[in-house]
């Protein structure tokens, strides 16, 4: 079992910047691909960044590139989400999840373990 916490959310002007983390605990998923998520009120989650198991490579939603980055330290088993230049419109819940493949996952049916999310506020 993986139990996942994420942490650094909360309210920000817009174009500032808010850094996310996710400690993993219980069973150890350095090797696991992880994801972040957000959903907005009304809308349906979706996947913001990917990162493979190793950490080298990621991947971002076409609406974030450039502006996030998501980073890995296996020695702490923590996940991090750095988001710079933040639109209103990024606004929402951010989920941690971590899945069983190594490979970065796209879909949230292929993450098995998930954060309770961190709200993201972001003022015009």
């Amino acid at each position: 079992q993986v139990q996942l916490v994420e942490s650094g959310g909360g309210l920000v002007q817009a174009g500032g910047s808010l850094r996310l983390s996710c400690a993993a605990s219980g069973r150890t998923c350095s090797r696991n691909a992880m994801g972040w998520f957000r959903q907005a009120p009304g809308k349906e989650r979706e996947v913001v960044a990917t990162i493979s198991g190793s950490g080298s490579s990621t991947s971002y939603t076409h609406s974030v590139a450039g502006r996030f980055t998501s980073s890995r330290d296996s020695a702490t088993n923590t996940v991090a989400l750095q988001m710079n230049s933040l639109h209103p419109e990024a606004a929402s819940v951010y989920y941690c999840a971590a899945s069983s493949w190594a490979t970065m996952r796209s879909s949230a049916t292929e993450y098995n373990y998930w954060g309770q999310g961190t709200q993201v506020t972001v003022s015009s």
